[in-house]
């Protein structure tokens, strides 16, 4: 199929899955909704339903500045602004003074009741409240509610609150611009966090970097506008826009780095 060329191999069946909603939202007239995306999952939804104003596509989140968005594809005539996405906001609190609970210590908590990432929106830790909010899909609410009740050493007691109480995220991103001389993982590796070609070489192989939140240790791997990096003890990054080609062949491009 011609559309396949545009995308990865592996982000076949992802393809073929919005292929299916779109043939069922067209000829069921039925409005689909998905569970998470992530970011770069979010730009193939967009880059497939393109402009056809046969379909509304609309994301959320929670919250506008949320990452992880869930998707609704529905026939045009649908008004998005009065759909409601399958969602819950859930809410726990810990005592600051005892322990230190981050992002990851959530996530895997709920990972380890069996429940996968598709099913978990933006994960907020507030270190100075002692709060932690989490969006799941409206199906998990229930099943979190009774059974996630400790992370790291900490009891916890989730409740579920409404959106207008979510914490947005505090993400703080700084742009970038640059001229590089391929999309390859190792070449970004090293412009984004100032390496050279031989450490981000290295640390690639060592299965520090992710593309999307999966490990990739593969340096010749080739970076998609839109991606997600992430280098374990560096931070994250994105390939925010692929600006143009140049006359000596290289690409200029626009990244971001996440500050906080």
């Amino acid at each position: 199929m011609e559309i396949y060329q545009h995308f990865r191999r592996e982000e076949q069946p992802f393809i073929d899955q919005i292929l299916n909603w779109k043939d069922q939202v067209e000829e069921q007239y039925v409005t689909r909704f998905t569970d998470f995306l992530d970011p770069r999952e979010q730009h193939i939804f967009k880059s497939i339903i393109g402009n056809d104003e046969s379909f509304v596509l609309s994301f959320s989140g929670g919250v506008e500045e949320s990452e992880r968005k869930q998707a609704m594809l529905a026939p045009f005539y649908v008004n998005a602004s009065e759909e409601t996405f399958p969602m819950t906001v859930m809410q726990a609190t810990f005592a600051t003074k005892f322990i230190t609970i981050e992002h990851r210590d959530v996530l895997g908590s709920v990972l380890s009741l069996g429940l996968t990432r598709k099913k978990i929106g933006d994960i907020v830790v507030d270190q100075n409240d002692g709060v932690i909010q989490l969006v799941v899909s409206e199906d998990v609410g229930d099943f979190i509610l009774m059974q996630l009740t400790s992370i790291k050493k900490a009891t916890v007691r989730f409740k579920e609150v409404e959106p207008h109480e979510y914490y947005p995220l505090q993400n703080e991103w700084k742009s970038h611009e640059t001229t590089v001389s391929s999309m390859r993982l190792d070449v970004l590796v090293k412009h984004f966090y100032s390496l050279s070609r031989n450490q981000a070489l290295d640390v690639i192989k060592k299965g520090r970097v992710k593309v999307n939140f999966k490990q990739v240790e593969d340096p010749a791997f080739i970076v998609a506008q839109g991606d997600l990096l992430s280098f374990r003890g560096k931070g994250r990054s994105q390939l925010d826009t692929i600006l143009k080609e140049t006359k000596k062949k290289k690409w200029r491009i626009r990244y971001r780095i996440l500050l906080k």
